[in-house]
């Protein structure tokens, strides 16, 4: 079971978005080795900031070091929107704590994990993302209260979302 944490930042109707574009799989100091899509599952899809939990780290610490080490920024503005449950016949099942943010200070960087870019919320929905990611992105855009999303996936398909206990259409 793997616990992460992962935010969508917003500014004047656009979201810092990471397009995991290219992930190295490094082979030695200095190496950046060669592209590896087979390594990420999230290869080629536009996702928010953030990743795995260290030992002792809550929800809230997790998120803050991941987009402080992926962007440079720190959060000054920040909610914890609900819970993710990854369910997949491929991977290990996930519980991702969703954060929105529209507050921080910091110098934006790259990341040796994609592409960084502001991208305008009408044009971020046309782009490649999980089918699950455009539910709880919704939720989030809808300001639905604290939420629980179980989504479960068959390879890259979604087969299954469940909000609060009820199935919904997907």
């Amino acid at each position: 079971m793997i616990n992460s944490s992962l935010c969508y930042i917003k500014r004047d109707g656009e979201f810092l978005l990471l397009n995991r574009a290219y992930r190295y799989k490094n082979h030695g100091p200095g190496d950046k080795g060669n592209v590896h899509p087979e390594i990420d599952p999230n290869y080629g899809k536009w996702i928010g900031f953030g990743g795995k939990f260290r030992e002792g780290e809550s929800p809230e610490d997790c998120v803050l070091r991941e987009v402080f080490e992926e962007t440079g920024l720190t959060l000054t503005s920040y909610r914890y929107r609900g819970i993710v449950t990854f369910v997949s016949d491929v991977c290990e099942t996930e519980y991702m704590h969703l954060f929105d943010a529209d507050g921080f200070t910091g110098e934006l960087h790259g990341t040796d994990e994609g592409i960084t870019a502001w991208i305008g919320s009408d044009v971020f929905r046309t782009l490649p993302q999980w089918e699950g990611d455009r539910i709880f992105l919704d939720l989030i855009s809808r300001d639905v209260p604290f939420f629980s999303l179980k989504l479960r996936y068959a390879g890259d398909s979604l087969e299954e979302a469940v909000l609060n206990g009820e199935k919904i259409d997907i």
